[in-house]
Formats: structure tokens, C-alpha cells, sequence
């Protein structure tokens, strides 16, 4: 067994169950201004019957929901009951392939498309829980129970075959959803924005060409712009549909064709530029924001595509590709790049969060995840939380889990009232003890350790996308 990571097999070998308790195990103090509700997404089981998925993707949608009420804080989580978990449920074993994994007979959608297995991340809206995959549908959830109660379809707006992806964007100010769906025809790639009011009605939907078939996970928002960073990771739709490969042998990396920044209106839709940005890759934004005819859009770029190191399970990044936050800076008059800044820290850094109250505004800081053995031969798995701040070049302010413990799920961030201050969140599994965690820490000093340890009565899987709701 590959030495590195040691035990994280344990991680990706547990069959939880669902649970619906208050945490009574917790070490140190939550901060009395954390209220709210938390919530995390991702796969959440890996076997079905005598079948294992290969790939962190493949595993079965489930949904955590942690509440602060007071001095309480309870714990709940659920499966998602899409089609793909009922129907294999029912099966008792795989039906369907995934997006690293594939078996003999297995199906997909309509013949041309994964069925999702809606496990990347889950935001309120509509007075619902979305919960969202790589592609697809969303799913509405009871916010509360966590009960599965359909697809979510805009008011018919889109179906099972519209592109859809996993990062939609919520305006806190107006409260719409923006969102947006890449069709990898060979022949006439595109990329679609969609805009939603805040009861789910389709306000706009823009086709915009793109050069080739592009991979793209994330993409930013600011007051007047959506920002789309398309890296040359093509997907041959034809390799998957009709040749029996996975979506991971479908795709490609092609870094000769370049990296390009789209730019659109973001309420109409209208593609505004098309800017030259190197050669890397990008999964996840950081912000996007405007000062004067500046756009300024921060995101996470890689020097090559992620997905290939989560495979196969449970022996993932292996590479662990370098990484760095990077500030593009563009004049929004010329349309033109004017400054490109990295960050020092470049140890595979991914899901970066920022205060919510930022969101499309100036701010300072930020707050990922990292694997401080990036670079060295082996599996590895995230181990820090990275609090970094735009204003320095180095970043000092790092948490480093024990030995054997694993860090996942997005890093959110909890607002103190009335200060720039607040809490971070974070995911731990500890594979000595096969024990859960959530982390609390000072959102200014991640490297003093946890303010809380709340303890999980059982173990839960390494998630991915997290989100916070207060009423």
C-alpha cells in the first residue's frame, strides 16, 4: 500500500449512516456571534454491491447540515435520492457510469451523459436546499430534514439534457441566481449564462461560441460582469457517448492552445471580450470585483488539470499539480489585461472562500486549503487551512493538521456582527480514530489552532463544497 497519506484509505472505505443528532462532543468554545446554518456536499459512499469507484467524483451525492442555535449545535445528514442513487439502491448494485469509473453494461443518460450522482455542493434558494453535480439538474431538498423532494427545474425553465454546472452564483443584494452550462459539441461548442429571479423564474439565457469543447467547473461574478476562465482541457462528448470511455478518458489537455479570460454582461449575457491569459488551468474563483474601469478577477490557476488526481480511490494527488491564487487585472475600457499577480503559496492550494459581505467588492482576505506535501512522490491529501491576504506577498498564517489528519470542505467563512472579523470552518478526518471533525478557528489566526472541535458521533466522508445560510 502506497505510504503516503497514511490511513486516508479509511476515509474513502466508510459506509455512513445517515444521523440526526445533537453534537454533544465539543472541545473548546464556539464563538457566541456563529449562528446559522452550515452546509457541505459531496460524495459520500464509494462501493455498490462488489463495485468500487475509481474517481472522487463517482461517489454517491450526500448533504451535511450543521445548526448553531445558542449554545446548541446540531448535526444531520442524508443522501441525495436522485435518480442514479434510487434506481441503485433498488438494484442493489452500479447501474450507471461515472466519471472515472465504468463496467461492463453500465448506462448513461439518455445515451449521451452522466447521470449525477449531485454530490459537488448545496446552497439555499427558493426557499430550498439546491444541491448541485458536475452537470445536470439540480436537486430541491427540505432545508430542514434534508428530505429529497425532487428535481429543481426553474419552472421547467431547463431539463435533464440543458448545461448546468455545480457553482451556480447568488447575489446577495438582488437575490437572483446566475449560473452557467457548457454544450461540448465538437462541431459548435458553446457556453451559456443563465440568470433566475429570486423565485426561480429564467430572467436570461446567452449562448456564447467558444473556440473548442472546454472543461469548465467555476466562474465569477461581479456588479456588471460574469468572468469565465477557459482553460484548453477539451472534452471529445463523442469518445463518451459513443466509444464506451469515461469522461476522464474523454478529456484532454491541450496547454499549446492557450488559456483565455471570457468576459460578459452579466445581465444580458453579451459576450464583451475574449483576453489571452497564458497557458494553465483554473477549477475555482476567488472573487471578482470592479474599481473604476478596473475588473479585478482572482481565482486559483493550476499548472496543469486537477481532475486526473482524484483517481484512482483512494490513492489521490499523486502529482498534486502546483498551484498559486492569481489576481488577473483588466481594463475594462480597452478590454485588456494591465497586471497579473500571484500569491507565493503554491502547494496545490483549492476551495478558497471569502467573507460572504465581500462577495464582488474589495477585500483582503481569503482562506483554502493545501497539501503541504505537494511536490514530493505519493499519494497526499489536504492538510493545511491558508488564511492569505492580498496585501502580502508571503503567506505566514497557515493551520497544519496532525499526522493522519485530513482536511475537506470548503473552508467558509462565519461573519462576526459589526467587525471585519469572524470564524472559519472546516472539515477534519482524523484516520487514526476514524473520527469527524468540524474545526473552528479565528479567521485571523488559523495558525494558532482550533477555538472548537465538534466531534461527530460518526464519520463522514471528505467532502467538498460547503455554504452558509442565516435566516
Amino acid at each position: 500500500m502506497n505510504e503516503g497519506a497514511p490511513l486516508l484509505e479509511r476515509a474513502f472505505a466508510l459506509e455512513p449512516n445517515e444521523r440526526a443528532y445533537e453534537i454533544e462532543a465539543i472541545e473548546g468554545e464556539v464563538p457566541e456571534f456563529v449562528s446559522g446554518v452550515y452546509y457541505l456536499a459531496g460524495p459520500g459512499r464509494f462501493r455498490r454491491g462488489d463495485f468500487s469507484y475509481r474517481h472522487w467524483l463517482d461517489g454517491d451525492g450526500m448533504v451535511c447540515r450543521l445548526a448553531f442555535d445558542g449554545d446548541r449545535v446540531h448535526f444531520a445528514n442524508r443522501f441525495v435520492r436522485s435518480d442514479k442513487w434510487t434506481l441503485e439502491e433498488e438494484a442493489g448494485k452500479a447501474l450507471f457510469r461515472g466519471f472515472g469509473s465504468k463496467f461492463p453494461g453500465d448506462r448513461l443518460m439518455r445515451g449521451i451523459a452522466l447521470e449525477s450522482p449531485v454530490n459537488v455542493s448545496a446552497y439555499r434558494f427558493d426557499g430550498k436546499l439546491l444541491v448541485f453535480g458536475e452537470q445536470g439538474l439540480p436537486w430541491a431538498l427540505d432545508p430542514v430534514s434534508l428530505e429529497t423532494l425532487g428535481k429543481y427545474t426553474f419552472h421547467k425553465a431547463i431539463n435533464d439534457i440543458s448545461p448546468f454546472s455545480a457553482h451556480p452564483k447568488i447575489d446577495r443584494r438582488s437575490g437572483e441566481l446566475f449560473n452557467f452550462g457548457v454544450s461540448f459539441s465538437s462541431a459548435r461548442p458553446s457556453f451559456t449564462l443563465y440568470r433566475f429571479s429570486p423565485d426561480g423564474e429564467l430572467l436570461t439565457r446567452r449562448r456564447a461560441p467558444l473556440a473548442h469543447p472546454c472543461s469548465v467547473h467555476d466562474f465569477g461574478l461581479s456588479p456588471n460582469y460574469a468572468c469565465v476562465y477557459i482553460s484548453p482541457y477539451l472534452l471529445d462528448i463523442s469518445r463518451l457517448s459513443k466509444e464506451g470511455a469515461t469522461l476522464m478518458e474523454s478529456l484532454s489537455w491541450r496547454p499549446e492552445l492557450g488559456s483565455r479570460l471570457m468576459i460578459l454582461d452579466r445581465d444580458t449575457g453579451e459576450p464583451l471580450a475574449n483576453l489571452e491569459i497564458g497557458d494553465r488551468y483554473c477549477l475555482h474563483f476567488i472573487n471578482v470585483w470592479e474599481r473604476g474601469d478596473l475588473l479585478c478577477v482572482d481565482v486559483l490557476e493550476m499548472d496543469e488539470p486537477v481532475y486526473g488526481e482524484y483517481q484512482g480511490v483512494p490513492d489521490l494527488f499523486e502529482s498534486a499539480p502546483r498551484g498559486r491564487p492569481v489576481r488577473y487585472t483588466v481594463d475594462a475600457a480597452a478590454w485588456r489585461v494591465v497586471e497579473t499577480r500571484a500569491l507565493d503559496y503554491d502547494l496545490t492550494p483549492d476551495f478558497a472562500a471569502i467573507d460572504p459581505r465581500k462577495h464582488q467588492q474589495p477585500y483582503r482576505d481569503f482562506w483554502m486549503l493545501g497539501i503541504s506535501a505537494a511536490g514530493q512522490p505519493g499519494r497526499k491529501f489536504f492538510d493545511q487551512l491558508v488564511h492569505c491576504r492580498w496585501d502580502r506577498h508571503t503567506t505566514e498564517d497557515v493551520y497544519q493538521a496532525p499526522e493522519r489528519g485530513y482536511l475537506c470542505g470548503e473552508p467558509i467563512f462565519l461573519p462576526a456582527p459589526h467587525s471585519e472579523r469572524g470564524a472559519v470552518i472546516c472539515q477534519m478526518f482524523d484516520a487514526d480514530l476514524e473520527t469527524s471533525y468540524f474545526l473552528l478557528f479565528d479567521s485571523e489566526r488559523v495558525s494558532a489552532g482550533p477555538l472548537a472541535r465538534l466531534r461527530l458521533e460518526e464519520p463522514i466522508p471528505l467532502l467538498f463544497h460547503a455554504s452558509h445560510h442565516v435566516a
